[in-house]
């Protein structure tokens, strides 16, 4: 415990601690605040022409909607806690309650089934679980209950579990659209340990698979994707919230600013900012990106690096993965030994359409996939999801179209953005069950991603420990973002405050 005494040099000593955050996605900037929390100078520096990251604003026809992460999970409270300590409680909304559906069935598509868990059904007999698997179905996921429980040892693949336990219609009909469209990967390579921890010791207590989801869901009849929230406006608030306040506390966030190399000079660090590269040529290399500077901006402007301080008492890494493994090869040697996880290639195009026909909301929320049946892989109904878009929209509708997942390229990847539109606009007409002209597209914007690793595929787990003991070995430098956390904001916030504290706390006691 520090004694009254101790207290001044601590402050005394965090004042003169300044450190280098080097990504400015919500990763960057949570841990960053972290630090100048305590008194300690945070530099941010962010390669793009503004902060956030995954978490961004696009603008179509006149309308701002997010072209990025939309919500947040609510598991853990950690998100909403940051939402609440920013001061933006007041912005925190509930989806539409109208769920998701499923595409790709016999008779096209039919809404997801309620209650289950990743997928799998508590009641096969039940009317929507019927609609989606059909009869025949329905009969092999009831031998579920005649099967006897693994007792000793269990499955660790998502995948083999439920075709083992209740047949292939299950699996690909309910269970992969939910995890290619969560977790942008096929069953078979989910870690059940991650995604459900719980979920093997339930069917060795329930006897059975649908027994045991309904032990852990409680027999809620949740829709699908429900246990989220989202800030009205847009998630994008949640980020000029944190650069304010990191800017309140005297800590800074550089936009422009790509990082170059790190270097050591004994116990310093030195960050090599390359201010002559151009902003379009950052934004397309490290995002995977092509966009005018005009596009998915925040309302945090670019900074000047001319008078970036170069020398920092430690480093925090920010950044996607082949980033930081980049910075960190030359005082990170053992990370070359850790294997690098694949990053799926996701875009988002987001449509702004004048159809009536959507004021229904044929396909509630939105539309998932099974895998293999369309060209998307996804597709949100924004305005039927959202009351604060629908509001800002009046007659027009936003709907979001996704393409890409785990080993598979996005399909738009070769078009240009007029192409890319429509074929956007082709997949929504197909999953939307409504036939949409492209005299009805009034605007549409594209957003690209290089997504880390999804966070519950197998092996994962045991990549991203190994990676964080290599980097917490080395004095000084710290590492946190969604290849090291997992992805989903519910698990990147928690994580990167833990890493910032570790940081600060070696660095002030060093």
């Amino acid at each position: 415990m520090t004694t009254d005494h101790a207290a001044p040099e601590l402050a005394e000593r965090a004042a003169r601690l300044r450190v280098a955050v080097i990504g400015g996605g919500v990763a960057g900037l949570v841990a960053a605040e972290a630090i100048a929390a305590i008194g300690a100078h945070a530099t941010v520096f962010e390669s793009a022409d503004a902060a956030g990251g995954a978490v961004r604003r696009g603008e179509a026809d006149g309308l701002s909607f997010d072209a990025g992460a939309e919500s947040f999970a609510v598991r853990g409270g950690h998100v909403r806690a940051l939402v609440e300590d920013l001061g933006l409680g007041g912005l925190v909304v509930e989806p539409e309650p109208g769920g998701a559906w499923v595409a790709g069935i016999p008779g096209g598509a039919a809404p997801l089934p309620k209650g289950g868990l990743l997928g799998i059904p508590a009641n096969p007999f039940a009317e929507d679980v019927r609609r989606v698997i059909g009869w025949n179905g329905t009969w092999r996921a009831w031998l579920d209950r005649l099967r006897p429980p693994l007792t000793i040892g269990h499955d660790r693949s998502l995948g083999r579990l439920v075709r083992k336990r209740m047949g292939d219609r299950v699996l690909e009909r309910l269970v992969a659209p939910v995890s290619t469209g969560v977790y942008s990967a096929h069953p078979d390579d989910i870690d059940l340990d991650v995604a459900a921890p719980t979920l093997n010791a339930a069917l060795t207590r329930a006897g059975s698979l649908s027994g045991a989801v309904t032990e852990l869901t409680g027999g809620s009849e949740r829709a699908p994707g429900a246990a989220v929230q989202g800030l009205s406006g847009g998630m994008t608030a949640l980020v000029d919230g944190l650069v304010a306040r990191i800017e309140l506390l005297g800590s800074e966030v550089r936009t422009a600013s790509p990082v170059e190399a790190l270097d050591r000079d004994g116990d310093a660090w030195i960050v090599r900012v390359d201010s002559g590269r151009s902003l379009s040529e950052d934004a397309a290399g490290d995002r995977g990106e092509t966009r005018s500077p005009a596009e998915d901006v925040s309302s945090q402007p670019a900074r000047s690096t001319t008078d970036a301080p170069t020398r920092f008492d430690g480093v925090l890494l920010a950044a996607d993965e082949a980033t930081a493994r980049r910075l960190l090869a030359p005082h990170v040697p053992a990370l070359d030994a850790v294997a690098a996880g694949s990053s799926p290639r996701i875009e988002i195009v987001t449509l702004v359409l004048d159809a009536p026909a959507l004021d229904a909301a044929p396909r509630g929320s939105g539309v998932l996939t099974v895998p293999g049946s369309h060209i998307a892989k996804a597709l949100t109904h924004s305005t039927a999801k959202w009351a604060w878009l629908r509001s800002a929209a009046g007659s027009r509708h936003v709907v979001r179209v996704s393409f890409g997942s785990q080993g598979e390229d996005p399909a738009t990847a070769g078009l240009d953005d007029d192409a890319a539109a429509t074929l956007a606009l082709a997949e929504a007409s197909a999953l939307l069950g409504v036939d949409l002209q492209p005299s009805q597209m009034r605007g549409s914007h594209r957003a690209r991603f290089v997504q880390a690793q999804p966070s519950a595929v197998l092996g994962a787990a045991e990549r991203r420990a190994a990676a964080a003991a290599a980097i917490a070995a080395v004095p000084g430098v710290g590492a946190t973002g969604a290849w090291l956390s997992g992805t989903g904001l519910a698990q990147v916030v928690p994580h990167a405050k833990a890493e910032a504290e570790r940081l600060r706390h070696a660095l002030l006691w060093r």
